[in-house]
């Protein structure tokens, strides 16, 4: 392909065709997955149902976990076209795309005599394990990272000398991130800031640093008199508990004790492969990565690895590790490959092997998976995995990677596409083969079809939200334990308590009213009757919802 300004929009048409196959596969293959998804869009329900705007809540109390324009997003929608499931799966898609567009506004302004950079990047991006995954995931991190590439834009524009605009763009980011997710905005914004002298050109641009370090500061406070414009009245309304957690606990709580995913500092290297496949199982971008060491004075290199790698580092000083916590600097590692990836001739048929063969590395595995779990149980919904997911991608990446010259354009869109393929069949082979263990859409009608009735119910356990959005709900049910379930019955003789079951404690020969696979796990909803049926049998004890992420 050549990469002129003739055929820009040849190339938006071809990231736009890829951005549409991802969210459209993505919403005919699934719904909301529990229990983060089921539970953001629940908060936003609650919001909905109670006209409270201010304050997010899950059952009936103040939910401080997150800030609220996740929730505020779908209201939005909402607001637009009615309440619907399409909504709050399509908007981070929005920012998705985004993201992926401003990603090539800075490759033109880093790289303005190689126009094709932007082009490599925008495939990269998309095509990543994690950002294609998170693409369509109803959650902050997408949000969070359309608002660092904005961020890390505005630098740039401040950069070349067009202040207001620049610092507008940054002050808003840190507003949005802030909004968005809290303080981690900043973890991912200041470095690549603070660490301007060193990326920068040496001439006109390094003489202003003081002013640099001061629109900064003052890009720094406009953002968090934005954020306390709703949460000094959201923690007057919420009360001194609420207060807490969204001034404290929720920041310095986490980074230095967090309550959830606590890892060890090198967890993410490992986990680096998975987060960014299919890109590092190719030679050719190791060799890319090499061509770098002949750029490091350039601003595009220095920048993106001044966006990379402090961030990395941080995060892996902070105790809660998750992946999509990486989600923001992936743009960076996309910028860092297209630009060493533009000084390659070619690829050799080895190193279009490779790709290939971890695309059949994956088939094979999707193939045995089903008699695998036969012996080593993990999942039930594991044996529904049909033969199609496996055979496809195993025929799928020999088609795509071996049927290939050298070209090394030709190279990157083939294992581009060989990640877009491994995606659409996590998706359509994969996470359908679970049914109803990751969809929440028929025990949730189940339980709107008795609460309708005024039937009181309970969830044994910790609840999170997972059905009163899908079944549209207009009460939680009742959190409680396995040892105040007799109680609860002689106060709800009527009632149903939702519990659920795993190998160690099935339900046996009792029959609940209604059961499903529920994750790994047998969610029931079980009479007064069946409850003391079922406790009368011999167990060990109950294996209740433990605590999801946050």
């Amino acid at each position: 392909m050549s990469y002129t300004h003739n055929n820009h929009q040849r190339i938006q048409v071809h990231i736009g065709l890829m951005w549409l196959i991802l969210i459209s596969v993505s919403l005919f293959s699934r719904s909301f997955l529990p229990i983060d998804e089921t539970r953001y869009v629940t908060v936003a329900w609650n919001m909905y149902l109670n006209h409270n705007f201010l304050v997010p809540f899950l059952n009936g109390e103040t939910y401080s976990h997150k800030p609220p324009l996740l929730f505020w997003l779908m209201n939005l929608g909402w607001a637009i076209f009615g309440v619907n499931d399409w909504w709050p799966r399509l908007f981070p898609s929005i920012f998705a795309l985004a993201a992926v567009l401003m990603t090539q506004n800075i490759a033109s302004r880093l790289w303005p005599e190689r126009p094709q950079i932007g082009y490599v990047a925008s495939l990269i991006l998309l095509s990543s394990g994690m950002w294609a995954v998170f693409t369509t995931a109803t959650m902050f991190d997408m949000v969070v990272a359309f608002f660092t590439v904005w961020g890390a834009l505005g630098l740039l524009i401040a950069w070349e000398g067009r202040i207001v605009k620049g610092w507008t763009y940054v002050a808003l980011a840190i507003a949005g991130g802030l909004l968005a997710k809290g303080p981690t905005i900043l973890l991912q914004i200041l470095p690549l800031a603070l660490l301007a002298p060193w990326w920068m050109p040496s001439g006109n641009g390094r003489q202003h640093l003081r002013r640099w370090y001061l629109s900064l500061l003052l890009a720094v406070i406009v953002g968090a008199l934005i954020l306390l414009a709703w949460a000094i009245p959201a923690g007057i309304y919420g009360g001194p508990k609420y207060q807490h957690e969204i001034f404290w606990g929720q920041t310095a709580d986490r980074m230095v004790k967090s309550f959830a995913h606590r890892r060890p500092i090198y967890w993410y290297l490992p986990m680096l492969p998975m987060m960014l496949f299919p890109w590092l199982f190719a030679f050719p971008v190791w060799r890319a990565f090499a061509k770098l060491t002949n750029a490091i004075n350039e601003l595009g290199v220095r920048f993106c690895l001044a966006w990379f790698f402090p961030v990395l580092v941080a995060f892996s000083f902070i105790s809660g590790k998750q992946p999509h916590y990486l989600l923001p600097i992936i743009p960076a590692f996309a910028l860092l490959t297209a630009r060493g990836w533009d000084a390659l001739t070619s690829v050799s048929w080895i190193e279009k092997a490779l790709p290939a063969l971890i695309g059949v590395g994956i088939g094979a595995l999707l193939l045995g998976l089903p008699s695998y779990n036969q012996h080593h149980y993990l999942a039930s919904w594991l044996a529904n995995i049909p033969v199609w997911p496996g055979a496809t991608l195993i025929i799928g990446s020999v088609f795509l990677m071996l049927g290939i010259g050298s070209d090394k354009t030709q190279y990157v869109q083939r294992v581009s596409l060989l990640g877009l393929l491994a995606i659409c069949i996590l998706y359509l082979g994969v996470i359908r083969s679970a049914g109803a263990a990751y969809d929440m859409r028929n025990i949730s009608h189940y339980l709107k079809g008795l609460q309708d009735q005024n039937i009181p119910l309970a969830n044994v356990g910790k609840y999170h939200g997972q059905f009163n959005f899908v079944g549209r709900l207009l009460k939680s049910p009742e959190e409680v334990n396995e040892g105040q379930i007799d109680a609860w019955f002689v106060q709800n003789p009527e009632g149903r308590v939702l519990m659920y079951f795993d190998k160690t404690r099935p339900l046996g020969s009792v029959v609940p009213d209604y059961q499903q696979p529920y994750r790994a796990l047998v969610a029931g909803v079980l009479t007064e009757s069946q409850w003391h049926a079922w406790a009368k049998q011999p167990h060990i004890p109950l294996s209740l919802e433990v605590d999801a992420n946050e």
